[in-house]
């Protein structure tokens, strides 16, 4: 993890145009490849960000009072981020580890247990194989197969809110790269699932189920000998 503090300018050059004028900000690259932008606002939401696989050219520019351009380009679509910098006022680089992942609360770890154990609700011809895959981000809930063979990646959540979509969509960009397993597609699971939500999830091309507690529960007790 690296963090930077800079008096900096943004432009973003891809599908769209976008240019943040000059102010100071935070500036994120993370060890997966991510580079984000923030202000002292808006939660944890970026003002701007290139999700991996990407790159950073660091070169000096003076024009107009600054003393860097760090260039961040998408290593798929070739779009690009272009920081100018005019002051560095902090820049600390840190080795976080691997990060063990969010610890589930008692009811999204049964729904993954009952889930895992009964895959087929997903749909027939659906295949486990195995719970908690471990990646260099954190584990994802359930990697299983599709009937037709394909990979999918399913995470859990009692309820499903933007955040998880975005959760989500980091575990897919990384598992897509492992050639053993990709194409990987996205199944975002919940007992409740917000609009917004679904909506982003529909956009990115990934699945969303809403899941019957009480029916995945019943499914278990059935199977139960007294």
């Amino acid at each position: 993890m690296r963090l930077v503090i800079a008096r900096c300018s943004v432009d973003y050059v891809g599908r769209l145009t976008a240019h943040l004028p000059q102010a100071t900000r935070l500036i994120l690259m993370k060890a997966d490849g991510s580079v984000s932008i923030h202000a002292d606002d808006r939660a944890f939401k970026p003002l701007n960000w290139m999700n991996p696989p990407c790159t950073v050219r660091e070169e000096a520019y003076t024009e107009h009072g600054a003393v860097a351009r760090w260039t961040v380009t998408h290593g798929k679509s070739g779009e690009q981020l272009i920081l100018t910098v005019f002051e560095v006022l902090h820049d600390h680089r840190h080795e976080l580890g691997v990060d063990p992942g969010l610890q589930k609360d008692g009811v999204e770890a049964h729904l993954q247990e009952l889930l895992a154990e009964h895959i087929t609700t997903l749909g027939e011809g659906y295949r486990l194989i195995r719970r908690e895959y471990p990646t260099a981000i954190g584990p994802v809930d359930i990697l299983c197969k599709d009937p037709s063979g394909g990979t999918v990646a399913v995470e859990i959540k009692r309820r499903g809110e933007i955040d998880g979509v975005e959760q989500l969509t980091r575990y897919l960009e990384l598992l897509n790269r492992d050639p053993l397993l990709a194409p990987v597609k996205g199944v975002f699971a919940a007992q409740e699932i917000k609009p917004q939500a679904r909506v982003l999830a529909h956009d990115r091309g990934i699945e969303t189920v809403t899941l019957d507690y009480d029916a995945l529960r019943g499914i278990e007790r059935e199977g139960m000998l007294f």
